[in-house]
């Protein structure tokens, strides 16, 4: 049973994790008003603001902590992620500018670039005196990224490259800083020299003078209005056969020597691309970490409403019935807080193997390295998508009120939208996760060709689908305790929900593998259809995996508690994370046996007594976030101490009567 009180302190330190002085640091030095978002702003107001606060933002908060210490930095990558996360909570703007500046451009800098590039650059670009731009995608080209169709062709003659936009599809499209702050870019191009094309390579490139004014051949435009971050100056670069010397290629994996020779550590060009892509994950663990930051401070605007709005009365007395007290309203928002919870700890998880792999001494270990980037593309569009609907149900709980901009739900919702296709689609990531689980890492880099292969055997592949990272002797002893698998089983044992998860994966996956040895069997010769023709079969594997190991973080994190209260509070939240889970796919798993009729109803009313357990402490649970409520800027949250005053009285009246 949870206890009656519960130490909201306690719970946040759990939530805090590993970077909690991180966490703290960014609400001491940017929990005020000054860098929570402003609503009504037009465009231009929004960008004005948004370019100021960005150089006001002090370095040692963590935001710009991942670059080298000999730099500035401090050589955290996870601190950085944790601060961007932090920023998020207050202006959604602010920190994708600030994920542009220093994730996306400075890490590409520091991630592709050698010594002599660190040096000339890094200072600058950590103290905004050099802007700059991310230009990967392509009006043509965007999650495809190894076919990009902007060219940088070497001239030994000159010793310069030619960058070259070849019609309009491979302008570079959607780039952040690019419309009105961006001083550099970082361009991503196929690299040609010596007659052959050596695939996608990155460059520094200067796009503006000091002036403002665009260099020569760089074309500069504006992306125009957004459905949101309306403070991210996004533009369109195109290049007319610009000069660019030698040395400003990013030449860690790719080397072009003055006579145009061309020199890779990385022989093979597919597998250098994505070893190149690898190294910039950290922007998608940020995004995921940054929806699910907005998604607690919708979670919280909601459930804090819920507890003083009433609604109705009861037969019989006079007083109106508080929101949160309904059933319906907590199937909207608890469940909902209970999966947030979840990712919570997931994206902890995740954060610490980037830190682990990015800050080891030398290379990072390959098969870490892909485990990384399966996770980070699986957990960034597992919490982009709870962001958008959760938060779209939190606007809808707070009726007409969660549609005024003064509370901040709207801004949210707009914001964060993008997150489902930003540093990737979504459904790309997906398969991104599915490939990793069926190939078993061992052919990460080949073609669609690989589907065809006689390789995809079960056996070799389930040793993969349950590899664990978080707290492996913890889950395989509660898997081993479960009692057995029928309707004696509580619906609440742990090990019975990793059980079902852990069935469902394996389950989904060896179909998968059998659909895919069956299709390359009578297709051998077309191997895009292979594929496609079991792509829904594929994504089910990816969306199983990442509830699993969802879970079992969720399990692990519990384990950090030390508060028995608390610990007990996390126990019942990761109940509800599991059974709504099932019961969300109650459909699969009644069709492959792993439930019964009986069972399924069974978890439907747990799920519902889960809810009425924890309906008291809803306000602990989103307490524990710990936002200040000048970064939470809801006019609804400001006028909450006089519609509990006004409770009050009526319940004293009432109780009166």
């Amino acid at each position: 049973m949870i206890g009656d009180s519960i130490d909201a302190a306690h719970l946040r330190d759990v939530l805090d994790g590993r970077w909690a002085h991180v966490r703290q640091a960014v609400r001491d030095e940017l929990g005020k008003a000054g860098f929570a978002a402003v609503h009504g702003e037009t465009g231009e107001q929004a960008r004005e603001r948004v370019s100021a606060l960005i150089r006001q933002i002090p370095t040692d908060v963590g935001v710009a902590s991942a670059f080298p210490a000999a730099y500035g930095g401090l050589g955290d990558p996870g601190g950085s992620v944790v601060a961007a996360e932090m920023l998020a909570y207050a202006d959604l703007s602010l920190m994708v500018k600030a994920g542009v500046q220093w994730g996306l451009f400075g890490g590409a800098v520091v991630a592709l670039g050698t010594e002599r590039h660190h040096e000339a650059y890094l200072r600058g670009i950590i103290s905004t005196e050099i802007m700059g731009c991310f230009a990967m995608t392509e009006t043509g080209h965007g999650s495809d990224v190894q076919k990009l169709r902007t060219v940088c062709v070497y001239d030994p003659e000159t010793q310069t490259f030619d960058l070259h936009t070849p019609h309009e599809a491979a302008r570079k499209d959607y780039i952040g800083n690019a419309a009105r702050d961006g001083r550099m870019a970082v361009v991503f191009a196929q690299l040609i020299t010596q007659g052959r094309n050596h695939g996608v390579h990155a460059w520094l490139v200067p796009i503006r003078d000091a002036d403002g004014n665009p260099m020569p051949g760089v074309t500069l435009g504006d992306a125009g209005h957004k459905a949101g971050l309306l403070g991210v100056d996004n533009g369109r670069i195109g290049f007319e056969h610009v000069t660019v010397p030698r040395d400003m290629l990013l030449d860690r994996y790719g080397q072009v020597a003055p006579d145009g020779a061309y020199s890779s550590p990385i022989e093979n060009d597919t597998r250098r691309f994505f070893t190149m892509l690898g190294t910039l994950v950290r922007g998608r663990v940020t995004v995921g970490g940054a929806a699910s930051a907005a998604t607690r401070a919708a979670l919280t605007i909601a459930i804090r409403y819920g507890d003083t709005r009433r609604q109705f009365g009861v037969p019989g007395a006079d007083r109106e019935v508080v929101l949160n007290d309904y059933l319906a309203h907590q199937r909207k928002l608890i469940p909902a807080l209970a999966t947030t919870y979840a990712y919570a700890f997931a994206q902890e998880e995740l954060v610490g193997t980037l830190a682990d792999v990015q800050s080891g001494p030398g290379p990072a270990d390959e098969h870490r390295q892909r485990e990384l980037e399966s996770r980070a593309a699986g957990l960034k569009a597992a919490q982009t998508w709870h962001a958008t609907r959760t938060i779209q149900m939190c606007r809808e709980a707070c009726g007409g009120a969660g549609y005024l901009s003064e509370n901040r739900l709207p801004a949210l919702k707009a914001d964060t939208d993008v997150f489902t296709t930003f540093e990737g689609d979504n459904t790309v990531l997906l398969q991104l996760v599915a490939k990793g689980l069926l190939t078993g890492y061992r052919d990460a880099f080949g073609s669609l060709d690989g589907w065809g292969r006689a390789t995809f055997v079960a056996e070799q592949v389930r040793e993969m689908v349950l590899e664990r990272t978080a707290a492996r002797g913890l889950i395989q002893r509660l898997v081993a305790a479960v009692p057995g698998r029928g309707e004696e089983v509580a619906v609440t044992d742990r090990g019975w929900h990793l059980t079902m998860f852990e069935d469902r994966e394996k389950h989904v996956l060896e179909g998968a593998i059998r659909r895919l040895r069956s299709g390359a069997a009578a297709k051998k010769d077309r191997p895009f259809d292979i594929f496609n023709d079991v792509q829904d079969h594929v994504l089910k594997t990816a969306t199983a995996h990442i509830d699993r190991i969802t879970l079992e973080a969720f399990v692990a994190g519990i384990e950090r508690a030390t508060d028995p209260a608390v610990k007990a509070l996390l126990d019942r939240v990761c109940d509800l994370y599991a059974l709504t889970t099932i019961e969300a796919d109650r459909g699969w798993f009644l069709e492959h046996g792993r439930l019964t009729p009986n069972r399924s109803k069974a978890v439907t009313a747990v799920i519902n007594d889960l809810l009425r357990e924890l309906r008291p402490h809803l306000g602990t649970l989103v307490e524990a976030f710990a936002i200040p409520d000048e970064w939470l800027n809801a006019a609804i949250l400001r006028e909450e101490p006089g519609r509990q005053e006004a409770m009050a009285e009526e319940d004293a009246r009432v109780a009166a009567e």
